[in-house]
């Protein structure tokens, strides 16, 4: 029977008791947040791999933000979201809801007038009601609206921490690029400076679509990177994790959790959550362990798969190449030369084909670095989950 309280929080931003490392990109952050509330703008792209930690470092770098720097916090999710006119609904909502239950809240109402309804027992909502005519005055007023508020806000808040989060749609839309671009363009130019520090949140490639939208953004963005955590930054989040819930950890349980967590926050969590629901005794023992990574396998497939990849290895030759190039856990390189010796004449007819399929399905890409006929897989969530169901394969069958 599932517990009834987890200590992890998979597929949501950490905890901040939870946050663990980052320092380095901790204190850019900071010095960002800094020269904002002196009135300097800044803008920055904080980017990394699926399940790196952004969303939960830009969440505590918010944290820090507002208790020790007198900043506005706006942390807007804008997953689904695909065009300006429901960004900046988004954005206004937020600070609506942030706002609620601080003494400057009824500043935030006079600020934004009849636009604003009552959501049933759980706060305030904006809504627009002069429709799509009203929506495109938001949207082209915004620089404007943002001054107002710091207008009305200048004896609480000292700047505007604006976090754009999760743009993968919009990073696809030209007039989203655009709009950085003259937002950024209007406050630099202008005689009046703007206490704002910008940060968008996405992958590396969603960066790129912005620039290939609107090329004059990549020397508007100061890139924060977010690596891997260290085997050290990892054994120490699975130790305050379960010491949290008073569980403790073997040397052997934790050496394995923290080899296949690979410095992932999102696959540690994962882990963690799934060797916790396991244990019966309060004490992590390496059975325990090896049980949770099996069924985080799973979910990790489930989660982090996109569909069309799914759609795409339904093929048995397929699923068993993929399974024969997993065959390590943390070996995320290949060449084509090492991989055909494990091959059937079968699947070596199709191996050409499943490398361009897999590129383009963005799993695998080349390794340019490792010579001709060497790729890597683009993402090592995928990695694990082939590499684990390597494992289950090898097992022998119960007899049905």
């Amino acid at each position: 029977m599932p517990k009834d309280y987890s200590p992890f929080t998979p597929g949501q931003p950490v905890p901040l008791e939870f946050f663990v490392g980052r320092l380095a990109e901790v204190e850019k952050l900071i010095h960002a947040v800094k020269a904002a509330t002196e009135g300097n703008l800044r803008v920055l792209f904080l980017t990394g791999e699926r399940g790196i930690g952004k969303s939960s470092l830009a969440a505590f770098v918010r944290f820090i933000a507002e208790r020790d720097h007198l900043v506005l916090g706006l942390h807007t999710f804008l997953g689904g979201v695909s065009t300006l006119e429901e960004m900046v609904r988004r954005v206004f909502d937020r600070l609506l809801k942030e706002s609620t239950g601080k003494t400057w809240h009824e500043k935030i109402r006079q600020f934004f007038g009849n636009h604003i309804r009552q959501v049933g027992l759980f706060g305030v909502s904006v809504e627009f009601s002069g429709g799509e005519q009203e929506l495109n005055r938001f949207v082209a007023d915004f620089l404007p609206a943002l001054r107002n508020l710091m207008d009305k806000l200048k004896d609480e808040k000292k700047a505007i921490f604006l976090v754009l989060d999760d743009i993968n749609g919009l990073a696809e839309s030209e007039k989203f690029a655009n709009w950085v671009k003259s937002l950024v363009d209007e406050i630099a130019t202008s005689f009046k400076p703007l206490p704002l520090c910008l940060i968008l949140v996405g992958l590396e490639e969603r960066r790129q679509s912005l620039i290939a939208h609107q090329p004059s953004l990549a020397r508007v963005f100061d890139i924060i990177e977010i690596k891997i955590w260290s085997p050290q930054e990892t054994e120490d989040f699975f130790r305050r994790t379960f010491s949290k819930v008073n569980i403790e950890v073997t040397k052997e349980a934790m050496e394995l959790l923290c080899n296949f967590a690979g410095g992932f926050p999102v696959l540690a969590h994962e882990i963690g959550d799934a060797t916790f629901q396991i244990d019966t005794d309060g004490k992590i023992d390496l059975n325990d362990a090896a049980k949770g990574i099996e069924v985080a396998a799973d979910v990790v497939g489930r989660k982090h798969l996109e569909p069309q990849v799914f759609q795409a290895i339904r093929s048995a030759k397929y699923r068993k190449i993929l399974r024969k190039i997993a065959q390590k856990p943390f070996e995320i390189a290949f060449t084509s030369r090492d991989i055909r010796p494990r091959l059937t004449a079968e699947e070596n007819k199709v191996f050409h084909n499943f490398l361009r399929r897999m590129r383009q399905l963005g799993v695998l890409q080349k390794d340019p670095e490792q010579g001709r006929g060497a790729y890597r897989f683009a993402n090592r969530l995928h990695y694990l989950y082939f590499w684990l169901e390597a494992l289950r394969a090898k097992k022998p069958q119960p007899p049905h």
